[in-house]
């Protein structure tokens, strides 16, 4: 079974996240296993990327969401970091605005969102607002699950004007997210990522499972699937996400266009140019 598969959300189905395995390694024995793999999905990315830009007709919305130390950044700059950054930008969920918090809580969303050729990645996401607002009880009860409907209308929206969405939940254990905080503790060069909202979070753990669970189950869709990833080995997660994304962007048989210039009248122009300067330029 292809990963697309593998770990995608069905819809309609009701995820329970203590059954899935977050140290889930599909067989692989260690991170120099897959190596040469993931470098070969980094490359067919890199490819992909120069169809989806080339072609001007497509975007692609890639959502990351999970536990504080889940991998997000980790993800962007291992798997993403493979793509050309004229065509794919990172947008950053953090706390609203002022301005954020004076439109409606997808406005933000909406602000960010791909643009015809472009690959874009939310680190978070607008399901921050059926997530942290329902844990703390920011909102009532009746305005966030309202929210999931609203959240599905959106993605609809966005794929029904050519914007292909995939939505990652890097799956931690909470016993992993402790061993990460003490890396942060004791590498210099991650102290600077501590905040104290790291360790006052953790009782709430349980509530987010919930809270993830419900957005997992009702949102995802057909046209805008979630996908669980195991991810207590960062390595394993960063081959699963590739692979998902190249999986995906394979089945859109995409093409770069034709030119819109005369390539032989080009080509002679060159070659005139060449003998115009003693042949002193290579060759196309």
């Amino acid at each position: 079974m292809n990963y697309l598969q593998q770990f995608k959300v069905l819809p309609g189905t009701r995820v329970k996240l203590a059954d899935i395995d977050p140290a889930f390694k599909d067989g692989y024995a260690c991170h120099e296993a897959t190596d040469q793999e993931e470098a070969q999905f980094q490359k067919r990315l890199q490819e992909l990327q120069v169809l989806l830009y080339g072609q001007q007709r497509e975007s692609l919305l890639i959502c990351l969401q999970g536990m504080d130390t889940a991998g997000k950044d980790g993800t962007i700059s291992h798997v993403l970091g493979a793509m050309n950054p004229q065509g794919c930008r990172v947008a950053a969920f953090r706390q609203p605005s002022a301005e954020e918090l004076a439109h409606d809580f997808l406005w933000r969303a909406h602000q960010a969102a791909p643009a015809t050729g472009e690959v874009v990645v939310f680190n978070r996401s607008h399901y921050e607002d059926v997530l942290i607002v329902r844990v703390h009880n920011l909102v009532p009860k009746d305005i966030w699950t309202g929210r999931y409907d609203e959240i599905n209308a959106f993605e609809k929206g966005l794929v029904e004007h050519d914007t292909h969405i995939l939505k990652f939940y890097l799956h931690i254990s909470k016993e992993e997210q402790l061993e990460r905080f003490k890396d942060r503790l004791d590498d210099p060069s991650k102290q600077w990522k501590i905040s104290e909202a790291d360790y006052q979070e953790r009782p709430f753990w349980n509530d987010y499972v919930s809270a993830y669970e419900d957005a997992l189950s009702r949102c995802s869709t057909e046209h805008a699937p979630w996908f669980v990833i195991p991810a207590n080995h960062k390595w394993f997660r960063n081959l699963a996400v590739a692979r998902i994304i190249v999986e995906y962007l394979e089945t859109l048989n995409m093409k770069l266009p034709k030119p819109t210039v005369d390539i032989e009248h080009i080509r002679q122009e060159y070659h005139a140019a060449k003998q115009a300067n003693g042949g002193a330029v290579h060759s196309p």
